[in-house]
């Protein structure tokens, strides 16, 4: 079995219930947008733009990880963390948000579905699997992910 196929298999273990399921599938995508507008927030030794800002080192970090676990990942990573980024970097230049704004929505945004989240493990029974091992919190979103992969028949 890959290492792929094995950190989805252990994270899927406490991921059970149907509406824990469906919670990580609001929630898990909510603490990645709000993580970057958190990120992006924070003042960069340049001037903000899409690529140079925390939230895309972070981007650039995590792909470099999801690149040695799977390709394909990888790949839709770069899709789904580009198009986050994309909204993150339009909101904060075309609504006028200046970073302290977009901080606190970020905040609030990331706070609310942590606490989704510990809610739906709640009623799953169990702890979430990121208290076990912190490589977890990169793994959830490609939880998600690995089922849109199935669904589309693309394999990982």
């Amino acid at each position: 079995m890959s290492q792929i196929d094995t950190y989805l298999q252990q994270y899927g273990e406490s991921h059970q219930n149907a509406t824990n399921k469906m919670i990580h599938w609001v929630c898990v995508p909510a603490i990645m947008f709000s993580l970057f507008g958190i990120l992006y927030s924070i003042p960069f030794p340049v001037d903000r733009s899409l690529l140079t800002n925390w939230a895309a080192v972070f981007m650039l970090l995590t792909l470099m990880y999801y690149l040695k676990l799977s390709f394909t990942m990888f790949l839709g990573f770069i899709i789904i963390g580009g198009l986050m980024m994309l909204g993150i970097d339009v909101i904060y230049k075309y609504v006028d948000f200046d970073p302290k704004s977009l901080a606190y929505i970020s905040i609030s945004i990331f706070v609310v579905a942590w606490i989704a989240q510990f809610i739906g493990h709640k009623i799953e029974g169990k702890k979430p699997s990121f208290l076990e091992d912190i490589k977890f919190l990169l793994v959830g979103p490609l939880w998600l992910l690995h089922f849109i992969y199935k669904k589309i028949g693309v394999g990982y």
